[in-house]
């Protein structure tokens, strides 16, 4: 499905605007400059202008994140269309730099309204996040972050530009990746160092422009008063809930709850297979000789039996999809040209996002359907708030979305698999999954707080890597010849190119997952009511008090993750 071209995306209904009109075209940053001015100017002298403020300036950001998102999802899908990259790059040096200075204006005017602290509770997060971008901003960060943004993006053009070739067609890696299913171990073996091979080929232009990413990162940290980026972004992401030491016992929690788990999985499969040295090419082929999961075709027919799916839960979710669906806005399938990676891209303005992705016809293409599938349900439920920022709720509440419909979805894949084996399989499979996630999860976020507590050096990167990559990998898996595919496997991780530390939400969240789809086995119509109620909460309550809204905890201690891990074994073991 690539409904992507068919239609011009700007053309969907939207909201009634008050203040901004409805035809205005952006093309520069004078089209924008009068309503900024015109907040700048405005008297704040009652509660009733504060308020009368607030909504001119969440209209004026709600059309600006809308005008963004549209720009990125159009080079996101085409990558090698130049326009849709000038296009995006524009908005970036051009527009979003004033937009970055007119806001740290109105945010002092907003401080400095002795009727903010009137707002009901709703407001607290954002009055938080005010205050914590006040304090943090600085000028001469702002043509760094314009530069820093677009180079980003060379992440996903170079990564989008690597292809492979297998039995004479030419494969983007996700299509490739199809054949690690393969039953023929010398196929599997051939297509894993293939997809290797081509990644290495770019990886030291990967290392210098991670390098160049890292320096630009840790100047805007001191620039701001920072010892380290560390520390800066989780000042930057708001990260009020918890701190790095959290992070650390998360890390530890999955090293001594998870990982002894996942090295029963891989010792079980290695018997299963029957090796003598099991290889990194042997951890996705199915351990008994079956076929590779099919559970649809094409994007369209994924599409249409998530919705069946999630209206199998509860119609309310389906009708989530659908609306996507009618708007057309979805574009699914993998193809050379487009971006990697999957995303739910929230539209402020029309209130209906945008899934991305890139399917190739694998079990995991149905997860990822189903994740961004909650993300698109969390979006459209939390769309009624009043002010633009209690929409954009932080990611250890969005990713409990998603990953709790993952499991939760699971007990109603019987939509995409008529055998019985096939579904029992399909499960075991995902849970599996989810285990062996968490201690990437947990590798990925340490290695980034020591790349950024630590010299910028390439060779100490790499070393830095190793260490943490051989306390979170399974200790079943022979990598000896691949020791350099091992190093560089990081590469493939498109957040620590293009948005750091937004990683470990996933891990939390998971764990919150778990506890939802307990809850949901249990009792199924009260959780999904507690699922929806949280939802509905956008960020107008703090982390912990939406995940207790839900029915779960925030909760990284070592005692909860064992409990949580019991369950899961528990339920590996009945399949």
């Amino acid at each position: 499905m690539d409904f992507l071209y068919q239609h011009n995306m700007n053309t969907n209904t939207i909201l009634s605007r008050q203040y901004i009109p409805q035809s205005l075209v952006i093309k520069t940053w004078q089209d924008i400059e009068p309503f900024y001015q015109q907040l700048k100017s405005a008297e704040l002298a009652s509660f009733t202008q504060l308020q009368n403020w607030l909504a001119q300036r969440s209209e004026l950001e709600t059309m600006l994140q809308e005008e963004m998102g549209w720009r990125y999802i159009r080079m996101t899908c085409d990558t090698q269309n130049k326009n849709y990259e000038t296009d995006f790059n524009y908005f970036v040096t051009d527009i979003e730099p004033h937009c970055a200075s007119f806001t740290n204006d109105l945010n002092q005017m907003f401080l400095a309204c002795p009727y903010h602290g009137d707002l009901d509770s709703r407001y607290a997060n954002f009055i938080r996040t005010v205050k914590s971008q006040v304090a943090i901003f600085r000028p001469e960060n702002i043509p760094l972050k314009a530069t820093l943004q677009q180079k980003e993006q060379q992440y996903g053009a170079i990564a989008a530009a690597m292809t492979v070739d297998v039995d004479g067609k030419t494969l983007t890696l996700q299509q490739a990746a199809v054949y690690l299913k393969d039953n023929d171990r010398t196929k599997r073996e051939l297509v894993y160092k293939t997809i290797a091979n081509r990644r290495l080929a770019d990886a030291d232009t990967l290392q210098k422009l991670f390098t160049e990413l890292v320096n630009l990162r840790q100047q805007i940290a001191a620039n701001a008063g920072f010892t380290n980026y560390r520390d800066y972004a989780f000042e930057a992401m708001c990260r009020f809930d918890y701190t790095a030491n959290d992070c650390f016992n998360f890390h530890n929690s999955i090293a001594k709850c998870v990982m002894p788990l996942c090295n029963v999985l891989d010792a079980n499969r290695k018997s299963q297979l029957k090796v003598e040295s099991y290889k990194p090419w042997d951890t996705e082929v199915d351990a008994q000789g079956l076929s590779t999961l099919k559970p649809f075709s094409n994007g369209e027919q994924m599409l249409d039996k998530s919705i069946a799916c999630f209206d199998d839960i509860d119609p309310m979710l389906g009708n989530c999809l659908r609306q996507l669906k009618t708007l057309q806005r979805v574009d699914l399938d993998s193809r050379i040209g487009k971006a990697p990676g999957g995303y739910n891209y929230p539209l402020y303005e029309t209130n209906v996002p945008f899934i991305f992705m890139n399917a190739s016809g694998l079990l995991r293409d149905l997860v990822t359907m189903v994740h961004e599938g909650g993300h698109a349900i969390h979006s459209v439920v939390s769309s009624d708030l009043p002010y633009v920022e209690m929409k954009s709720f932080p990611s250890e509440v969005a990713e409990l979305a998603s990953m709790s419909m993952e499991l939760i979805s699971m007990e109603h894949w019987h939509v995409f698999f008529d055998n019985k084996d096939d579904l029992k399989r399909a499960r075991r499979e995902h849970l599996e999954d989810v285990l062996t996630v968490l201690p990437w999860i947990a590798a990925v976020d340490k290695f980034q707080h020591l790349i950024y507590t630590n010299e910028n050096n390439e060779n100490v990167r790499l070393k830095l890597w190793n260490e943490t990559f051989n306390a979170f990998s399974s200790s079943v898996i022979n990598w000896q010849d691949c020791e350099r595919f091992k190093t560089f496997i990081w590469q493939k991780q498109l957040h620590i190119f293009e948005v750091p530390f937004y990683y470990i939400e996933y891990g939390m969240a998971q764990l919150g997952a778990i506890a939802m789809w307990r809850n949901y086995k249990l009792q199924p119509a009260e959780t999904i009511q507690q699922y929806v109620a949280a939802l509905q909460l956008g960020y107008t309550k703090s982390i912990s008090q939406i995940y207790e809204a839900a029915g779960v905890r925030f909760d990284f201690s070592e005692s909860y993750i064992n409990e949580l891990m019991k369950f899961v074994q528990d339920e590996l073991n009945a399949l």
